[in-house]
């Protein structure tokens, strides 16, 4: 069973493995990362754990048995009992519920966290994006601006968390 772990610096072999695999794929719903970011992945993945020490954000992978990941999920702007949410999912792993179920995970890590309310924007033409919130226990409260989500039209929804 794939297990939620909290990002750590020996993950980055295996997160890197995951963009390049996924790139063209994750490139037809959100913007692409650029060759920059892959270029520059390992400061990256540095300042991602940096952000993580602060408090400000906290990343997750889900990891297969083999060591491989199947999925990103994502805290960020932790402040005041709110956080955003983001995630991206292998496209090998689509429609088996990960994605889901990593959210829902990611809600019970959030809630541990001392949060109380996420976030989440999503482009109006990701209609699975759409489906995962939902099921998650996200509504849609309201139209996002376009540089919320990589330039396209999107809503934002939210989920809020009971208190631990």
């Amino acid at each position: 069973m794939p297990e939620l772990e909290r990002l750590r610096a020996d993950h980055a072999p295996a997160v890197l493995a995951f963009e390049r695999a996924n790139r063209s794929y994750f490139a037809r719903s959100v913007s692409d990362r650029g060759e920059e970011y892959f270029a520059q992945f390992a400061a990256r993945h540095a300042e991602l754990l940096g952000e993580q020490e602060a408090g400000v954000c906290a990343f997750y992978l889900l990891v297969a048995d083999d060591g491989s990941v199947l999925g990103r999920f994502n805290l960020r702007d932790i402040a005041d009992g709110t956080a955003e949410v983001g995630y991206r999912v292998a496209e090998a792993a689509v429609g088996r519920g990960v994605a889901t179920a990593g959210v829902e995970r990611l809600c019970r890590e959030a809630s541990g966290l001392g949060v109380r309310m996420l976030r989440a924007a999503t482009s109006d033409a990701n209609l699975a994006s759409q489906r995962v919130l939902v099921k998650a226990g996200f509504v849609r409260v309201g139209a996002a601006d376009p540089d919320d989500v990589g330039g396209r039209p999107g809503s934002w929804y939210e989920r809020r968390l009971a208190a631990r």
